[in-house]
Order: structure tokens, then C-alpha cells, then sequence
């Protein structure tokens, strides 16, 4: 297990810290990525809890957000919900940044096994990237609680209110993981066990501080375990190499991705 592994953390300026992760990316072919909230702001989308997160604007609804995206709340006051989550959840216009591209060319010279995500934007598979874990499900497939006929996001965002179906009147929800909801099981498997059989695991994008999916680092018991992010985080005595810098700015220049 993670903590078992005895590791010592390399010490580097900038450049050879961005030089000895390009080495260890050409020396790997089971590369796994780990991503939070921090990949998809350099595209524009904000995060949750930062000081201009999602959660720290002040809402008409008189409820915090936590509360309005819980699995009770939306059962009782489904109208609300609706009004909030399509307001300030939806960036449709929001375009992949230079770290979804370069794993996704991580990925197609096959040294990326999987990109296991927090995000909940569609934006690694829009730059091209097959396989992704979606720990907290995604606002582009939705599905009739009645029915269970499925709907992208362009029939959700037709109307502002609840999101009915359209063959038999139900309402129509996004497949993410709300507050009281747990994690998909399969999806929470088969992500211990790429990150169990990595070779390198990047994690980047996150403050480690979300749990359960935040745990799942812990699997990883190799040696080429790599965080960036531009704040510090918990796991940071445990790393190999830590890059306090942009994700996109890093991703890009290792792997010759311009823009």
C-alpha cells in the first residue's frame, strides 16, 4: 500500500524538474492520470472552493450549494436544483486546454493507460481520450429516472426548469454523483486497478482533500509517483516530484503540445 512505500522526494529547480518528468513519461508505457477541478479552470470552468469557486458565490436560493446539489434536496426541491445546476454547472462553450491534449497524445503513442477524473465536463474526451474513469459521472449523459431513455446536453439545456422526458414525462437527471450519492463501483474498481498497476501516476489538478476519490492515490506503489498543482498538497512529502505550477503549462511543454 501507498504508505508502506519509503520514498525519498527529488529537490529540483523549474527546469529540471520538468526535464526529469519528461524523462520518466519516455521511460513509462503504463502511465496513469489522476485529475481534479485545477485541469478544466485553465479552460475556464472554476472550481468549487477556491475564492472564486462555485461554492463561494452567493446563490438567490437562500441554500448553500452543497446543500442544493445533495441527493435529498434535489428529490425534494427538484425545480430549484434544476435552476442552479444549469446556471452554474453547465460551460458548454468551454474548450479542452493544452494538459486534456497532451494526455490525449499521451495516450494514442500508448504510453497512457487511463486518465481517472474528478471533473464532471466531458473535456478529455473531447480532446480525444478514450479511456476515462469518471469518478463523479458527467453532465453530458443524462438519463430518465422513470424510463431511463438517455439525453445529451444539448436536449437539457433547451428549458431552464426540470428536464422531462420526452416519451414518458419523467424527470430527466444528469449522471453525476451528488452530495449522499455514492461512487459507481465498477468504475471506482477498475480505477484502483490501473492506478494498483501503473508505472508512473500523475496527479495534477487537485488538493488531494475530496474523499473517497482522493484515496484511491493510495493504491499506487511504484516509484514515479509526480503532483502538480499550484498549491500544496497533503501527499506532497510522499512524492517523487512535486510541480508547483500550471497543469496545462507543464503537460504541454514535456510533451510538445503549443496550444
Amino acid at each position: 500500500m501507498f504508505e508502506g512505500n519509503k520514498r525519498v522526494k527529488e529537490v529540483f529547480d523549474v527546469n529540471e524538474k520538468w526535464q526529469k518528468l519528461k524523462e520518466w513519461i519516455d521511460q513509462s508505457n503504463k502511465i496513469v492520470f489522476f485529475g481534479g477541478a485545477g485541469v478544466s479552470t485553465e479552460s475556464g470552468i472554476p472550481d468549487f472552493r477556491s475564492e472564486n469557486g462555485i461554492f463561494m458565490t452567493m446563490n438567490e436560493y437562500g441554500f448553500p450549494p452543497e446543500r442544493i446539489l445533495s441527493h435529498s434536496f434535489f428529490l425534494s426541491n427538484p425545480e430549484i436544483f434544476f435552476q442552479y445546476y444549469k446556471k452554474n454547472l453547465l460551460y458548454p462553450d468551454a474548450k479542452p486546454n493544452k494538459a486534456h491534449k497532451a494526455l490525449a497524445k499521451l495516450e494514442k503513442e500508448g504510453k497512457l493507460r487511463s486518465v481517472v477524473t474528478q471533473n464532471i465536463d466531458d473535456l478529455h474526451q473531447r480532446a480525444g481520450s478514450k479511456r476515462v474513469l469518471e469518478l463523479h459521472g458527467t453532465l453530458y449523459k443524462n438519463y430518465c429516472m422513470k424510463c431511463h431513455k438517455t439525453f445529451d446536453l444539448e436536449y437539457v439545456m433547451k428549458e431552464d426548469g426540470i428536464t422531462k422526458c420526452d416519451a414518458c414525462g419523467g424527470i430527466v437527471r444528469p449522471d453525476v454523483v451528488l452530495y449522499e450519492e455514492g461512487l459507481d463501483d465498477n468504475t471506482i474498481m477498475e480505477a484502483i486497478n490501473d492506478i494498483a498497476n501503473a508505472d508512473m501516476l500523475i496527479v495534477g489538478g487537485t488538493s488531494l482533500n475530496v474523499y473517497p476519490a482522493a484515496g484511491l492515490i493510495r493504491y499506487y506503489k511504484g516509484n514515479k509517483l509526480v503532483l502538480i498543482n499550484k498549491s500544496a498538497t497533503q501527499y506532497d512529502n510522499s512524492a517523487n516530484l512535486v510541480i508547483s505550477d500550471s497543469i496545462g503549462e507543464v503537460l504541454g511543454a514535456v510533451t510538445g503540445i503549443s496550444e
